[in-house]
């Protein structure tokens, strides 16, 4: 992120949420278009997306652990942890949105998990996060840009300088499996020709 008091009501935001994480061991990684500005495709925004294992016995130590901080609805977070979909927590002091998905542990979901990587962000107050892998957050976003209807310029602007910023160093062939596996290997191969 370029705008350095946006990272920092960004560190912010995020910050709880994190620690809350790490206390409770519970996986987790960074996805959406900060992982893509943190992999070169950087743009302003008022949210993150967080993809989490999440269950039901955290419901209550979630609530009690990040209200006096968020906006925390208890019916929302178990409804989207009894469909696997997701949540979303408000930050009070910097209306910054956290989109949490819950993670519904397919293949790939595991994989990015476990290949997900620690990240430092912030200049004067760091903060230690996991993110998803240059790879996952292109497999990530063209799954979204196909749910969208393949109509969002946002999502596929922020695929093609990820591309384009990071393209000697991707790993083409597990682009390759698991975009075939994910059902967008046609926007994939129409990604890297661009």
């Amino acid at each position: 992120m370029s705008d350095t008091n946006e990272q920092s009501e960004l560190i912010q935001a995020l910050a709880p949420v994190v620690e809350y994480f790490n206390q409770h061991d519970i996986d987790y990684f960074i996805g959406g278009s900060v992982a893509s500005s943190h992999h070169g495709a950087a743009r302003s925004t008022l949210d993150v997306d967080l993809s989490a294992s999440l269950a039901e016995d955290n419901i209550t130590s979630i609530v009690s652990c990040l209200s006096s901080d968020y906006y925390v609805s208890e019916p929302a977070i178990r409804d989207a942890i009894r469909r696997k979909s997701c949540f979303n927590l408000i930050h009070l002091s910097t209306s910054f949105k956290i989109d949490i998905f819950i993670n519904n542990h397919r293949p790939f979901d595991r994989v990015a998990q476990s290949r997900s990587l620690t990240a430092d962000f912030g200049e004067s107050h760091k903060l230690l996060v996991r993110i998803a892998t240059k790879e996952d957050i292109i497999l990530i976003k063209l799954q979204w840009y196909r749910l969208g209807n393949e109509s969002s310029e946002r999502q596929w602007n922020d695929l093609t300088t990820v591309v384009k910023l990071n393209r000697s160093e991707l790993d083409l062939g597990y682009l390759g499996y698991w975009a075939l596996e994910l059902n967008v290997n046609d926007l994939l191969e129409r990604l890297l020709i661009t």
